[in-house]
């Protein structure tokens, strides 16, 4: 029997290059694929959930593809983990714990309402592509 967070992971990572279309051009990407755990990405997947305007700015993003521009150099030790969340087209990171599939989704489909309420955008998907490539 397959435990209900792997089902999740894997109905996710159906979802890998899927583009979401919303209201007035905003859109989503959604990109996630399985790869070898490491100390960077110890569970085992790298990601990048991102909400776009319509121009292509990144209003939101959550993702682990790359080491993470910390907001400061401050003391605080780092953990070697990449997941971190973007606000904005700000380069500057704050750190993320993942938990599991489940909980990534609910945390950035949060953010994204949160970010469209404040802008008056329906969060209805308007249309579905597939990134080329």
């Amino acid at each position: 029997m397959v435990k209900p967070a792997e089902h999740t992971l894997e109905f996710l990572l159906e979802f890998n290059g899927r583009i979401h279309h919303l209201d007035r051009g905003y859109w989503l990407k959604l990109e996630i694929e399985r790869v070898e755990p490491t100390g960077e990405r110890p569970h085992g997947l790298r990601y990048s959930f991102t909400l776009h305007d319509p121009d292509g700015a990144r209003l939101k993003g959550f993702g682990n593809a790359h080491a993470a521009q910390p907001l400061s150099s401050g003391f605080a030790p780092r953990s070697p983990a990449y997941d971190h969340w973007h606000r904005g087209t700000d380069k500057y990171a704050r750190p993320y714990k993942f938990v599991d599939a489940d909980t990534l989704l609910a945390d950035f489909f949060a953010e994204v309402r949160r970010v469209l309420h404040e802008l008056g955008i329906s969060e209805e998907v308007v249309a579905v592509s597939e990134e080329d490539g």
